[in-house]
């Protein structure tokens, strides 16, 4: 088996030669010998991300080659950033509409994993209505109408969840949990001192080689809180992981079992269980019993606090779609009995997955592909009505905790002030990371920015009478001074409160943001071919008086010569590690760098007046080097990135203070070398 790290190293070294020869060459002959590489890292040695980046080029050299598109489109669909898949899938359907008979499928699943669910909806319609028109074609790339219908209810939804987001304050757990790699499946005991997860990292792993998909083998991790603050993960060890893959879906709420998923020989998969007998040692696990395990797989678990019931998913049959949720009761023996369906007020035609029952043993949270959701796994919520002896208030949990990709592995705390899931986000630094998600009670509470859809708590703003201050945006072309359409978000910065943007017009929207104090939000605006913006912005604490705020902002093209300052890229005093609060505007340059794969940069570093020449020197080519470190671990081709340190001989502001001076020259900067 081709080892990923030593793949790698072959990749680059592929694109250092070629990369020599890509303009002295054919631009047609050079996009062609790329595709032939990416196919045969996509369909031999499957490793996606790698072969994404051939494809794109491909593309990029010859943007008439219509293959090259596609595969660069569905590539993406598999890997990360997928809703890039877009421009890649409407420039085929430009270069040949018949190549793919779902094509306008397709760029509609792009529109809509980007969140843009009107354009989604107008591709997945203009599909539906060539396939009636053409109901004898059968082939393998024909949709049915049943699932575009689907996609077309969840553009609605979306763009009901979109326009009210919930008031969740989602915070990254921090790089002591997360990886660069899969880190995903969090659960946590009673009092939140022990976290348990599953994670691809290579750093730890039971197995040094990787699996089929050029990932490392899932192994479980585990991290105890010390002083509120998370301890390094470490591989929980070696009686529960093997040298394939393990990952954990349960703990008990004294922390004392383990709940595990294994995969079979067969291909199923059944659930096993593992008792700490102490510190740190953990029994062998055992089956869960032929009531739990079947001849088909089971996929995850929750444990009731009392532990003496079980819900699961399982594909056995008798469903209502391929996952569907059962239940299980302990009898007088300590055994597990028959597992009985859930039922159709939960399961639907879809799959249901990834259980939790709440402290309070009548709370079930769940993730579902069916109900009201907006694509991919959603979570929801519901309660156990023990009058009718069945789950009512089925509710969806909203933007911004579900997306239109899948959003699963949902477990909460006692209390029900927090809970912990994986996702893909801005912040994030790799693939899945684990994210805590609370509800800032402290936060005013308002109908025009939560919306009717607010279940977790009362609405306080007729009790209090303060009103959200209004936030007047407008974007300009900074050339030439006209209005632009771009893509904004709003979030606080103290808890990453999400908060709804709405476009008036060409260039101009607006937010409705309510507090009870003072605070800081980053505004996020991007488009396409600009400069991306992140910009703090101070708004004031909400009052009983109307306040209206307008800010004006101008993005520039993306040409040679730009530069620009990563503003909010953080360092310590004498240190180049990047902080956690980095990643955002990284994962923004990475995204700029992925829309134009010709681009070529320049990193360069700075630092403040402390220390000798030679130091700030060093100093300032590491800090730079610790940001192309980031882009190449995010699949940015080295030979793209030019890394350069000034030390302290360019100053941006006085070496006197430390705020609003040495803090502000700690920084680095990026230039456009060849666009």
């Amino acid at each position: 088996m081709l080892n990923r790290f030593r793949f790698f190293a072959i990749y680059t070294i592929c694109l250092i030669v070629s990369s020599t020869s890509i303009y002295s060459q054919d631009g047609e002959q050079t996009a062609a010998d790329y595709l032939e590489i990416g196919d045969e890292i996509y369909f031999n040695q499957r490793a996606f991300e790698e072969a994404k980046n051939y494809y794109v080029q491909a593309a990029e050299l010859d943007p008439s080659n219509v293959k090259a598109n596609y595969m660069a489109g569905k590539v993406h669909l598999e890997t990360t950033n997928k809703d890039r898949a877009t421009g890649y899938f409407l420039k085929v359907y430009e270069l040949d509409p018949g190549y793919r008979f779902d094509i306008l499928y397709l760029i509609g699943q792009g529109y809509q994993l980007g969140l843009k669910f009107d354009n989604a909806s107008e591709y997945y319609n203009l599909y539906r209505q060539k396939a009636q028109n053409d109901s004898e074609y059968v082939g393998v790339d024909r949709i049915p109408i049943e699932m575009v219908d689907r996609r077309i209810y969840e553009c609605e939804n979306g763009i009901q969840f979109i326009s009210y987001p919930e008031g969740y304050s989602i915070v990254n757990v921090g790089s002591r949990v997360n990886s660069e790699w899969h880190d995903f499946a969090p659960v946590v005991n009673e009092d939140e001192s022990m976290l348990i997860f599953t994670t691809r990292r290579k750093h730890g792993n039971l197995n040094s080689d990787v699996h089929t998909d050029n990932f490392p083998f899932e192994d479980i991790f585990i991290t105890t809180k010390q002083d509120s603050t998370w301890s390094e993960a470490s591989n929980i060890g070696g009686v529960i992981n093997t040298l394939f893959h393990d990952s954990n879906i349960a703990l008990s709420a004294d922390g004392k079992e383990l709940y595990l998923y294994k995969d079979i020989e067969d291909g199923t998969s059944d659930i096993y269980v593992s008792e700490l007998k102490s510190d740190s040692v953990w029994s062998t696990p055992k089956s869960m019993g032929e009531n739990i395990n079947s001849e088909f797989s089971e996929k995850s678990l929750s444990v009731s606090t009392n532990g003496e019931v079980v819900f699961f998913s399982s594909d056995r049959p008798g469903g209502k779609g391929e996952l569907d949720l059962y239940y299980s009761l302990k009898d007088e023996h300590g055994k597990w009995g028959p597992a009985v369906n859930l039922g159709p007020n939960i399961n639907t035609d879809y799959d249901e997955d990834s259980p939790f029952i709440d402290y309070d043993g009548k709370t079930l949270y769940f993730s579902s592909r069916g109900g009201m959701g907006m694509g991919g796994y959603d979570i929801f919520k519901a309660e156990y009505d023990s009058t009718s002896g069945d789950w009512t208030n089925i509710v969806n949990l909203g933007y911004p905790i579900n997306t239109p990709d899948d959003d699963i592995y949902f477990v909460g705390t006692k209390g029900g002030k927090r809970g912990y899931f994986a996702s893909v986000r801005e912040d994030g630094m790799g693939y899945t990371d684990i994210y805590m998600v609370s509800v800032p009670y402290t936060d005013i509470s308002t109908q025009e920015r939560l919306g009717p859809r607010n279940y977790l708590r009362k609405n306080q703003d007729d009790e209090s009478g303060l009103k959200a201050v209004d936030l007047a945006i407008n974007v300009n072309d900074y050339d030439q001074d006209t209005p632009l359409d771009a893509t904004l978000q709003l979030r606080r910065i103290s808890d990453n409160v999400v908060f709804n943007v709405v476009k008036l017009s060409t260039g101009k929207y607006h937010a409705k943001v309510a507090h009870s104090e003072e605070a800081d939000y980053l505004l996020s605006i991007e488009k396409e071919g600009y400069l991306f913006k992140n910009v703090a912005i101070t708004l004031p604490a909400s009052t009983q008086e109307l306040q209206m705020i307008t800010r004006t902002f101008e993005l520039s093209k993306l040409k040679v010569g730009l530069s620009s300052i990563l503003r909010n890229i953080y360092f310590d005093f004498d240190k180049y590690t990047l902080k956690q609060e980095s990643f955002i505007e990284l994962n923004k340059l990475e995204r700029m760098l992925l829309e134009s794969p010709n681009m070529r940069i320049e990193i360069a570093g700075h630092t403040d007046f402390i220390g000798s020449d030679q130091y700030n020197d060093q100093l300032s080519v590491k800090r730079a080097s610790s940001v192309v470190d980031f882009l190449i671990k995010k699949g940015i081709a080295p030979t793209r990135l030019e890394t350069k340190g000034f030390g302290k001989t360019r100053p941006i502001a006085s070496n006197d203070d430390e705020i609003e001076g040495r803090e502000l020259n700690r920084r680095v900067e990026f230039r456009i070398l060849r666009q």
